[in-house]
């Protein structure tokens, strides 16, 4: 990023984006949870991190730099879909989302595969139903790997703050889950007695 500040390096750019364009695409998708919208923002962030190139000042890591520039086009975009009442035509719960999308380091069997992949469902359905600051804290920590400190960065808050917005997140997401877990479980006991 200092060649690209400094000299206006074509190919440093190309590098920086060649390096981060899949985890910042990742974290819009879990963000909005909708892919296409996804891979707008994302090259959204590169271009304004182009645009704003000549103000850009190394005070922290580049990282953190890239992660609030994409958070707040994920705000963004978050504030003018609720405007808009808009929901994503793909339903954030399907098979075949990738949202949250995680490759197996082993093969599984079908039903563990089916079993898995309802369970990301679930996950997936809470976290959207957390609020987005809830939300970003728990994707920065837990799928981009984020340690807290480096949050605290990104989102330009104190790390105590980060430390509790993800306690309470995580509270959040339990009992979401908990919620969904006796919901599904009454529909499927439901089914079953209208079987026999």
């Amino acid at each position: 990023m200092w060649r690209v500040h400094l000299q206006d390096d074509p190919a440093a750019f190309a590098l920086l984006v060649k390096r981060w364009q899949l985890p910042v695409q990742r974290l819009c998708e879990r963000m909005l949870a909708d892919e296409h919208r996804a891979e707008d923002l994302s090259q959204e962030a590169f271009a304004r991190v182009f645009a704003v190139r000549k103000n850009y000042q190394p005070a922290s890591k580049f990282s953190t730099f890239l992660w609030r520039i994409t958070l707040n086009l994920c705000y963004d975009e978050l504030r003018h879909r609720r405007r808009l009442r808009e929901i994503p035509l793909e339903p954030a719960d399907s098979e075949e989302a990738p949202l949250l999308a995680v490759l197996p380091a082993r093969e599984f069997s079908p039903d563990e595969q089916a079993l898995r992949n309802e369970q990301a469902a679930l996950v997936r359905r809470a976290l959207l139903q957390l609020a987005d600051p809830y939300r970003a804290v728990v994707v920065l920590r837990h799928y981009e790997d984020l340690k807290f400190r480096e949050i605290a960065e990104v989102l330009e808050i104190p790390e105590g703050t980060v430390k509790s917005r993800m306690a309470e997140a995580m509270t959040q997401l339990h009992q979401l889950l908990k919620r969904f877990t006796i919901k599904e479980n009454f529909t499927k006991s439901s089914k079953e007695r209208l079987l026999v």
